[in-house]
């Protein structure tokens, strides 16, 4: 045999071994599911999986758990993605993700694969937070609003109705503890540690005040006396003891367990955390309720920042049809409706919200509804992490008092600005 045909030889054989590789022997077709591990009572992944492989003979999929944390997953998904690797087919994603992924090239443009009757069975801001550049790259799959928690045996027995603006909160909170007499009862929790929390948590200061952080032209902090009035609001909460001297160190669950004990009034957090608050031996169980956040007196009605997560179809999928087929399932009425009462994760369908199964087991669901109707999302921008990123240390210098409201305002609009600039 001639070296020419002896390479073309090898070249052929390689070539039918990857093939192989990349086909299982029986002929089946294998889809990766990428996502984060399901928490609650009972993962119903598993059985969603089943169900679309017995729908789809000849397909197999792989569920593969993602790092813990989120920064870990982002991270994961960078490198594999830029690797250029197929590697998985379906990728849970932060909302937050989905602009940047998309302008990446990473994803897969579904606009032509999700009319407008299967968008408007989502809440508007999960859409919202899928889409880029007017071109959808995501489906919802399950989402979460900052809400209000309250000692609503507290309120009752002071009298008091859940508060609509801060400065009722605020009066509230001094009523209650000066008739209560408990040192050890904090106001009003919050997430005031550097991290994303806090970006939320400043963002939903700021639409209370009627502003917000980037406005709809781009403009960096466009309002910076409202923005300044707004981190002045947060940073006096603990200086008057409102909320206690550890909310900047202050996450989730720190607040989460405080407030749990017993040990405050007023929280803000997710929904996950009433499944918590309602466990058998909880110190507040029957004794807690949740309501929006609350507005200024002279700002805007309050809103709750919105969050979770999305499902998207990688650009390097071998099977794009399949794949989409199988986001759409796992985003249905039956998947989500299984997935919220196994993990006790909200769904980004309305209607789930008022289904007497759903609302059996979870009584404040067609509450929660309205809630979520009511959330925003966060800047929808490819650059949302680097915004995120630039301002954290700003925001925080205020909450600590290194910085004025309005020096924190003027620096953060300085080096978005430049960072921005840097990257168009």
């Amino acid at each position: 045999m001639s070296r020419r045909r002896r390479v073309v030889a090898a070249v052929l054989l390689v070539g039918a071994l990857v093939a192989c590789a990349e086909r299982p022997p029986s002929g089946e077709v294998t889809l990766v599911f990428k996502h984060a591990r399901i928490l609650g009572p009972a993962d119903p992944i598993p059985r969603l999986l089943r169900e679309f492989e017995a729908a789809h003979p000849g397909v197999r999929v792989r569920s593969e758990a993602l790092p813990w944390t989120s920064d870990e997953q982002h991270q994961f998904y960078v490198v594999n993605l830029e690797g250029r690797r197929p590697g998985f087919d379906v990728l849970m994603l932060d909302v937050i993700w989905v602009p940047e992924f998309a302008r990446a090239g990473w994803l897969n443009d579904l606009s032509d694969r999700v009319g407008d009757a299967e968008r408007a069975a989502f809440f508007p801001s999960a859409m919202t937070a899928a889409a880029w550049d007017g071109r959808v790259w995501a489906l919802p799959w399950n989402m979460n609003v900052g809400l209000l928690y309250y000692r609503a045996d507290l309120l009752a027995k002071h009298g008091l109705r859940p508060p609509e603006t801060y400065e009722e909160l605020v009066d509230q909170v001094r009523r209650i503890r000066l008739a209560e007499r408990d040192p050890a009862l904090d106001g009003y929790l919050w997430q005031g540690k550097q991290y994303e929390g806090l970006v939320v948590n400043v963002l939903e200061a700021f639409w209370a005040n009627g502003t917000r952080l980037l406005g709809e032209d781009g403009t960096i902090l466009p309002e910076p006396a409202r923005a300044a009035d707004a981190l002045r609001f947060l940073r006096g909460l603990i200086e008057a003891n409102v909320s206690p001297a550890w909310t900047t160190a202050a996450d989730e669950e720190l607040t989460r367990r405080a407030f749990g004990d017993g040990h405050a009034i007023f929280l803000r957090n997710w929904p996950y955390a009433m499944e918590l608050f309602e466990a058998p031996g909880s110190a507040v169980r029957g004794k807690v309720a949740f309501t929006s956040l609350p507005g200024r007196a002279r700002g805007a009605a309050g809103a709750g920042s919105t969050g979770g997560a999305h499902l998207a179809v990688s650009r390097r999928s071998r099977h794009p049809a399949l794949a989409v087929a199988l986001a759409r399932h796992l985003t249905s009425q039956p998947a989500q409706r299984a997935i919220a009462l196994g993990a006790a994760l909200s769904p980004t369908r309305r209607d789930l919200y008022h289904d007497p199964e759903l609302v059996r087991a979870h009584p404040g669901m067609p509450r929660l509804d309205g809630l979520m109707l009511m959330g925003r999302p966060r800047p929808v921008t490819p650059a949302y992490l680097l915004v995120s990123s630039t301002v954290q240390p700003e925001f925080s210098a205020a909450l600590v008092g290194v910085k004025s409201p309005e020096r924190a305002i003027a620096d953060a609009r300085a080096r978005l600005g430049y960072f921005l600039e840097a990257i168009r």
